[in-house]
């Protein structure tokens, strides 16, 4: 949950007259209290993630582990292949969530193979806890490769895009 959705919620416990307002998440949790006033109070604390990171971290290994397998075939082409990687930039989930490449079914992806972005653009749906959380990069370049299938699930910190920034 960002930061807009924090604020747009607790607008929306002062419009209503809800005395109080409680959501808790895997990652946090938010209670939201209206003083006499009719003013919020938020308090939100932080939980620890220990038990879901080291068990999605070992999930990504095997879609990384392909690419270095056929490169070991041939030692020129491994060197080549290596520092190709090395230049491109891995965009991360920042949440735990489902991954979409697209606003609804119908729709075309976002990005694919061979777009160019640019820092601000849309490139992924991560739905948490039913709500859509739209990913933007946070950097220029064009698409490389896509890590992550559509309509799966994906870990905090999991790579999504690789991007080569040139």
């Amino acid at each position: 949950m960002d930061i807009s959705q924090i604020q747009s919620l607790i607008k929306f416990v002062s419009k209503s007259g809800v005395n109080e307002v409680e959501l808790e998440t895997k990652d946090f949790k938010i209670n939201i209290k209206t003083n006499k006033a009719g003013e919020p109070t938020t308090q939100m604390v932080a939980m620890p993630q220990q038990n879901y990171i080291p068990q999605q971290h070992a999930a990504p290994a095997p879609v990384a582990a392909p690419a270095p397998t056929p490169a070991a075939d041939s030692s020129s082409k491994g060197g080549e292949t290596k520092s190709d990687d090395d230049k491109y930039v891995t965009i991360k989930s920042p949440m735990i969530g489902t991954f979409y490449r697209s606003a609804n079914p119908e729709s075309d992806a976002f990005v694919s193979v061979g777009d160019d972005i640019n820092s601000g653009k849309v490139i992924c749906i991560i739905e948490a806890m039913k709500l859509f959380n739209e990913i933007e990069a946070e950097i220029s370049g064009k698409i490389v490769k896509v890590l992550v299938d559509d309509a799966t699930p994906v870990e905090y910190d999991q790579p999504l895009f690789l991007v080569d920034p040139s």
